[in-house]
């Protein structure tokens, strides 16, 4: 099992509409960099654990828990043309781009972006070095079981 934080704007999915989401999933969509779709494509698995991140937002912060419940696929707004993730180079023969399917696990107090900085048990987490603006990264054990027992 492995563990990840995925961040998602709020105002287009936040960790409440994941909560009253149809059978409280949600397709990851929308993910364009491909060191993000790598992580979701070849090394995520049905059961890994997400620190459900609101970014873009004015608190940005972990807001929830959840776990991937599919394996990758295609994610689907690569070939509609009206979707702001449309990319007219992927066709459904090669697609570029794919998603997993997340559920909800539960709602947490908002653990903001400062409160992560507090902690050294959090010094190495990867959404807090330097020009990262990765929208999925990898969480060790050890960070996860400290934000999951100590932070939420």
């Amino acid at each position: 099992m492995r563990y990840w934080l995925m961040k998602s704007e709020p105002d287009e999915a936040s960790i409440d509409d994941l909560s009253s989401a149809a059978k409280r999933t949600l397709p990851w969509t929308g993910v364009r960099n491909y060191q993000a779709r790598n992580f979701m494509r070849d090394i995520m698995r049905i059961g890994d654990g997400v620190l459900f991140y609101h970014s873009s937002c004015p608190e940005p912060g972990i807001a929830g828990i959840a776990e991937v419940v599919s394996g990758a696929y295609p994610d689907p707004t690569q070939f509609d043309p009206k979707s702001p993730y449309y990319d007219a180079k992927s066709t459904r023969e090669t697609p570029r781009w794919m998603l997993v399917d997340v559920r909800f696990v539960k709602k947490t107090p908002l653990v903001p972006l400062a409160q992560l900085r507090a902690h050294p048990e959090l010094a190495g987490m990867r959404v807090l070095a330097k020009g990262n603006r990765l929208s999925i990264t990898p969480v060790t054990d050890d960070e996860w079981r400290f934000i999951t027992t100590q932070l939420t």
